[in-house]
């Protein structure tokens, strides 16, 4: 056993001081604990040093790091060496914990284990270490084993050292009380290292669990929005991965850390999680008249009842003049014939389309003006105004007023992750999340932010947004679109000021949309692509 100096001392403490500090800035968890064993061995002069961990089960021990400069042994850790060693059973089969051996009893017990020279000591079963010794040609002799426990007393882990090194002798020799005590104040910072560590990857995973909780509700309540939520942060990062990586124009100075990644993924992932307060008749309208079920099988019937009051009336003017039963039975046939007319173009208009003819939308309030009797004997027009309005839309399935409720999706999503106290590494996800329907010429929404107010990253998700809802196939109100027709959209898009027409230069030219359109598009959907034909992009 060597006796420290003061100027010793005053080293180890100024080195336990500067671990201390380097253990809280630390990231990387495998890099914190070769930091910890290494000091650890240098402070002690020791010659070898292993660092257990509880496995999964954590009812054994694990060898997570395993170092022997005579032997020039280096394993586990960042060393990228596997250990293959057995891990260290803390309990016996009938549950007793396992005392025998040193490493299982500093985990159990909680204490230190000081041996001057072990194969001297009978205290504990040393088999392992004695095997390990008959297979290098070394000779272990003493050991300081201490525990790594947590603020609430529970293993973090075992850090065990091997033949202490006299400086000045170089013989081997006993670790002194001293060395005992610094190792336990190393083993206790380093516990609290990587205990916050742990604390902040529950969190990050809490979070995420969260984030992947809202997306299920949205998922159960509207099942075709699933593919939504799970494509469009898929869909930006790989833009953005391609904006990471251009090195000329004018993304060329965009670079991303793993930080930056984390932040915009989780974005992605949130950027409609709004949609949770959206009622589904709204989100699920797949046709014009649809609400809770689609009303358009109301109309059916009334056209039901116009037929039968054109067969009792020709009936009755039958009855009254047989002889002219030729010309009733034709006027018949030509009204019913007219009426079945309407009833189709009716179930034509019904379906939302990219435009509907102001010719069309005439006819239909032409129909709306056909009188019929319901059942509680008062007659009224055919369509009410509510009908009338939803028959006529021009673009798709939603009212003016449905479009709103939609609209406003985005503005609860803003509000939702405004309200959250986010960290600082996470701090733009509101933005990020709230941008996607902004356009480069301010004229989008909800804010009416143009492209000087947006991040990279927001205008990035906004692209990905149209360019998944363009392509999906799952909606009810719509047919997923040709890869060339969704381009063609999307080249429009970059040429009126909707979307960043430099990242759409990169979302081309990068062939993101065929990497995305390979590994998740109906393979119909696929057609073959001539970039010089896509609007706004130059080969």
């Amino acid at each position: 056993m060597h006796t420290l100096s003061h100027q010793q001392i005053a080293q180890r403490l100024d080195l336990l001081t500067e671990v201390s500090v380097a253990l809280g800035k630390s990231p990387d968890t495998d890099t914190l604990l070769d930091r910890i064993l290494k000091v650890a061995k240098a402070m002690t002069h020791a010659d070898g040093g292993t660092l257990y961990r509880p496995c999964a089960e954590r009812t054994t021990l694990c060898f997570d790091i395993s170092i022997n400069d005579s032997l020039s042994i280096y394993q586990g850790g960042s060393s990228g060496n596997p250990i293959a060693i057995a891990a260290v059973p803390l309990f016996y089969e009938d549950g007793s914990p396992n005392l025998h051996s040193v490493a299982a009893y500093s985990a159990n017990s909680g204490q230190s284990v000081n041996i001057e020279d072990v194969y001297a000591a009978d205290a504990f079963n040393f088999s392992g270490m004695l095997s390990f010794d008959a297979a290098y040609g070394y000779h272990s002799q003493s050991f300081l084993t201490v525990p790594m426990n947590d603020h609430e007393g529970g293993l973090v882990g075992v850090l065990q050292l091997i033949n202490a090194v006299d400086p000045e002798s170089g013989r081997i020799c006993a670790f002194s009380p001293t060395d005992q005590r610094f190792i336990e104040a190393l083993a206790a910072q380093a516990a609290v290292a990587i205990t916050n560590q742990q604390l902040v990857l529950q969190l990050e995973e809490l979070l995420e669990s969260l984030v992947n909780l809202i997306n299920i509700g949205i998922d159960e309540k509207s099942p075709y929005t699933g593919r939504h939520c799970q494509f469009v942060p898929e869909l930006t990062m790989m833009l953005a991965e391609a904006v990471h990586n251009a090195v000329s124009g004018p993304m060329a100075e965009f670079r991303m850390t793993d930080k930056d990644r984390k932040e915009l993924w989780m974005a992605g992932l949130l950027h409609d999680c709004g949609k949770i307060t959206t009622p589904v008749h709204v989100v699920d309208k797949a046709t014009k008249m649809e609400a809770i079920f689609d009303r358009i099988h109301m109309i059916d019937t009334r056209f039901e009842v116009l037929m039968r009051d054109c067969q009792i009336r020709a009936l009755t003017e039958k009855c009254a003049a047989p002889h002219d039963a030729g010309a009733i039975d034709a006027r018949l046939h030509t009204e019913l014939a007219a009426l079945r007319d309407d009833r189709e173009f009716l179930r034509g208009a019904n379906v939302g389309g990219e435009g509907m003819p102001a010719a069309d939308q005439e006819r239909v309030r032409q129909i709306a003006r056909y009188r019929w009797t319901g059942v509680d004997g008062v007659e009224r027009d055919f369509l009410d105004a509510d009908e009338t309005t939803n028959l006529t839309i021009k673009f798709g399935t939603l009212t003016d007023v449905e479009r709103k409720i939609i609209n406003n999706h985005i503005v609860v999503t803003i509000r939702m992750l405004e309200s959250l106290p986010w960290p600082k590494h996470l701090a733009n996800v509101p933005e990020y999340a709230g941008g996607h329907h902004e356009r480069m010429d301010g004229k989008g929404y909800p804010r009416g932010l143009d492209k000087s107010q947006m991040s990279i990253q927001a205008r990035i998700m906004a692209i990905a947004d149209i360019f998944e809802a363009l392509t999906a196939r799952d909606r009810p109100y719509k047919k997923g679109k040709m890869l060339t027709e969704s381009l063609h959209i999307l080249g429009k898009f970059a040429l009126n000021g909707h979307i960043d027409p430099d990242l759409f230069d990169i979302f081309i030219r990068s062939k993101i949309y065929l990497v995305f359109a390979r590994k998740n598009m109906d393979a119909r959907q696929i057609d073959e692509i001539d970039d010089h034909l896509i609007p706004g992009y130059t080969p």
